[in-house]
């Protein structure tokens, strides 16, 4: 009888386990299923600077102060980054045009004083610049490199030249940005006349979106009266920076450059990174521009943030000059087999001719010009 009493209830025990597990998965049957995102999803990235109604950078800020309105709708902020170390990359463009002639010398002084600077102690192992000039076509005076020697003897070989393609710059350059990873800046140094480009204002703004580039341009007037100043010049800069979440410098001589570089090392030492999945795409969105906003919980509060992003972004440079017909050749830079030293790189650098040629001489390449072909 005791035998049989033990076998009973243990019986009853694995009934009973049995039962339990039974409701258990029952249960978890009716609970809803949890998101699941999809691997095509791109994750969208939105670098942010914030400032107080004085100007001065913001960068105590939690990823509850932001909000970000994707099409005028709220959506969730998947990834926020306060005081963002990613690397960057900086594309320093330089008007070389007849017009800034003058100014190119203390142009020249401030820049080499920035670059020390943005590559100096407090900047991550994996930033670095480059440097380019325009004119009528645009040059590459230097690959990205952390090189201090390599940049400053990049920055000697600036000479005047004619003409000013301040859009095509942006887009041969926001082309070079968009093949690194991290962040990317362009900082462009001109007088604001583009009499030049082969391309209109839209397509650089797009190629700066596509390569989600953010644009500080600093604008050297020479006077200042309005007399002598291309406001129409100044106006498309000034769009271009605050559609693309930088800002806009207003030059009159070297201590405002100076001062403006000073606030551009600050936003990009405070830079938020906000990232958000977006809506699922509907049919024909292939190319859509999504407008996005961001918002913070902070009273005077001014946000620096790009106003969008293409949901399927076009390839940048061939598919705008293919559009309009124009003939483009780009001359790549060298091609090095084994790495060399820094001193070796200047040095090669220094016996290429100071004045970027029309052509380039069999077995002697050139930095990348864009040009029209014949």
């Amino acid at each position: 009888m005791g035998q049989f009493s033990t076998a009973f209830r243990q019986g009853s025990g694995l009934i009973r386990t049995a039962l339990i597990l039974l409701t258990t998965l029952c249960l978890s049957a009716q609970e809803p299923e949890q998101a699941v995102f999809r691997s095509d999803v791109s994750l969208v990235h939105l670098l942010v600077t914030v400032k107080d109604s004085a100007g001065a950078t913001i960068g105590d800020l939690n990823r509850q102060d932001f909000t970000i309105l994707e099409e005028r709708k709220p959506i969730e902020v998947a990834v926020f980054e306060r005081r963002t170390s990613r690397a960057l990359s900086v594309a320093l463009l330089l008007d070389t045009s007849l017009s800034t002639a003058i100014e190119l010398s203390y142009e020249r002084q401030s820049a080499g004083r920035f670059l020390a600077n943005l590559l100096g102690e407090l900047s991550q192992p994996q930033d670095n610049a480059a440097v380019f000039m325009f004119s009528d076509a645009i040059t590459q005076l230097s690959s990205f490199t952390r090189n201090q020697a390599t940049l400053e003897n990049a920055l000697n070989k600036l000479r005047p030249q004619t003409g000013t393609s301040v859009y095509d710059a942006i887009l041969l350059v926001s082309e070079e940005l968009a093949k690194r990873e991290g962040r990317r800046v362009i900082i462009i140094i001109t007088d604001g006349g583009d009499t030049t480009s082969r391309i209109q204002f839209a397509d650089a703004l797009r190629a700066a979106h596509s390569a989600e580039a953010v644009i500080y341009p600093l604008i050297v007037v020479p006077i200042r009266a309005d007399a002598g100043r291309n406001r129409a010049g100044e106006h498309a800069l000034i769009t271009l920076a605050n559609n693309s979440g930088g800002e806009a410098f207003i030059q009159y001589g070297q201590e405002n450059m100076e001062l403006s570089f000073r606030e551009i090392l600050k936003s990009l030492r405070t830079q938020y990174l906000l990232g958000f999945y977006p809506r699922q795409s509907e049919p024909g969105d292939k190319e859509t521009f999504r407008k996005v906003v961001v918002e913070v919980a902070r009273e005077d509060a001014r946000v620096l943030s790009r106003s969008g992003y293409f949901a399927a972004p076009p390839p940048i440079l061939k598919k705008f000059f293919n559009d309009r017909k124009a003939v483009v050749r780009v001359t790549p830079l060298p091609v090095r087999n084994a790495p060399e030293s820094d001193e070796q790189t200047v040095k090669d650098e220094e016996q290429q001719p100071e004045k970027p040629s029309r052509r380039t001489p069999e077995g002697k390449p050139r930095p990348p010009i864009i040009r029209p072909g014949k």
